[in-house]
């Protein structure tokens, strides 16, 4: 009988192994972790290492921000002065500590590259 314990036993620990692998691959990162191998790198760079994010976005400037802040925001017509901004958002990418994970992280790339990397738990 204690061979049989043991050979279910063996084919338990060897299935437990084999569902952590597959369930391994999206790798979480620490926050110095994820700030290190991700800040001002390309979004190239970015979609090889993670991927698709789960949502994209662009940045738009609203139509009356000139008088909101109270001064010109264009330098004049056919400003070649253009800057692209999208945020990117991951879920459940990087750990907040030792349990648990941010449920979100934001990463704002600018002209192509990461400028600003967030990590929340409420949006």
């Amino acid at each position: 009988m204690s061979t049989l314990f043991k050979k279910l036993l063996f084919i338990f620990i060897a299935l437990g192994f084999s569902f952590q692998v597959l369930a391994e691959g999206k790798k979480l990162y620490t926050e110095n972790e994820f700030l290190d191998a991700f800040g001002a790198k390309s979004k190239e760079k970015v979609l090889q290492i993670l991927g698709e994010p789960a949502r994209k976005e662009m940045s738009v400037k609203p139509t009356n921000a000139s008088s909101v802040i109270g001064r010109p925001t264009e330098k004049g017509v056919g400003s070649s002065n253009r800057v692209n901004i999208e945020m990117w958002y991951y879920d459940n990418l990087v750990k907040s500590d030792a349990k648990n994970t941010w449920k979100q992280t934001e990463l704002t790339i600018m002209n192509g590259k990461v400028n600003n990397i967030g990590f929340f738990n409420n949006r």
